[in-house]
């Protein structure tokens, strides 16, 4: 298949909102929607209890499923191409298959399994930092836009990757870009008053390193009005609340595992379960 935008679908609320923002990017990049839909093998496990007539009712509803996703997707984005993919196996592993050579994968925030208080399904979660693909989480209203992309980074050679994405998502959105950088200060004792011209160093630099970390990329791309925070706080919480009002926050997946396999970071995981909008991960040049 050409170019294309995989998005995973289950028949939930949250699956239909992704199918939704999947068609719509797919049309920003010009390119085709696969709309993936797994049948869990435990269906087909059970056949000793399994009464006559289920397995054909499962493979119909899930047949359903792909066929409303489909309708959907052209209802919201018309002549959108692509196609549906119905196949048996654990969610997690098929959707990994599937966004190997895919331009990105998008999920829905929440399934129909697990339990209602759990803000992020266990297939996004899973799936979020662990394949080569930039992975979009999608949660929020999707009905007001405030053309506005936030990317957090923490100018390390981990941000060249979500930088890269979140100026692209701005250009083809034709939004600005609000770029944020935070820092921690150091733990101080009774005497903390001694350590100010420590702290205004320290926020001295941090300032310069988010200007620097960033003006090869306002270069790069001089069509983006970018708004530029370099603040002192932690990046969870300064990213969702700027996550308000934006239409989509990218961050990285930072990082390898001890065997190599990429993980999803403390930032990234807080930013996934607490932002207002959708959430892209993006991972750095060669993980997974």
């Amino acid at each position: 298949m050409t170019a294309h935008v995989v998005v995973g679908v289950d028949g939930s609320p949250s699956s239909q909102a992704a199918v939704e923002w999947a068609a719509a990017d797919a049309v920003r990049r010009g390119c085709a929607l696969r709309i993936v839909q797994a049948c869990e093998p435990w269906i087909y496990d059970i056949p000793l209890q399994t009464p006559p007539g289920f397995r054909d009712s499962m493979s119909e509803y899930y047949q359903g499923v792909l066929e409303e996703a489909a309708a959907l997707a052209r209802e919201r984005a018309p002549g959108v191409e692509g196609d549906t993919v119905l196949e048996t196996g654990r969610p997690v592993e098929i959707l990994q298959r599937e966004a190997a050579d895919a331009e990105q994968l998008v999920l829905g925030s929440r399934g129909r399994g697990g339990f209602t208080g759990l803000l992020l399904g266990s297939v996004s979660l899973a799936l979020a930092g662990h394949v080569a693909v930039p992975v979009v989480v999608v949660r929020g209203d999707q009905e007001r836009t405030y053309d506005e992309v936030v990317v957090g980074f923490d100018a390390s050679s981990h941000s060249a990757a979500p930088l890269e994405y979140a100026f692209e998502e701005a250009v083809r959105r034709g939004a600005r870009l609000h770029a944020i950088h935070t820092w921690q200060m150091p733990v101080t004792g009774q005497g903390a008053a001694v350590y100010a011209p420590l702290i205004e160093e320290i926020s001295e630099a941090g300032q310069r390193r988010a200007a620097d970390t960033l003006a090869p990329w306002r270069d790069k791309y001089p069509q983006v009005k970018v708004e530029e925070t370099a603040v002192y706080g932690h990046p969870v919480a300064v990213i969702c609340e700027a996550s308000q009002t934006a239409d989509l926050v990218v961050v990285g997946s930072r990082g390898l595992g001890r065997l190599g396999a990429a993980v999803l970071g403390s930032v990234s995981h807080g930013v996934l379960h607490h932002a207002r909008c959708p959430v892209a991960v993006v991972p750095a040049r060669g993980e997974a």
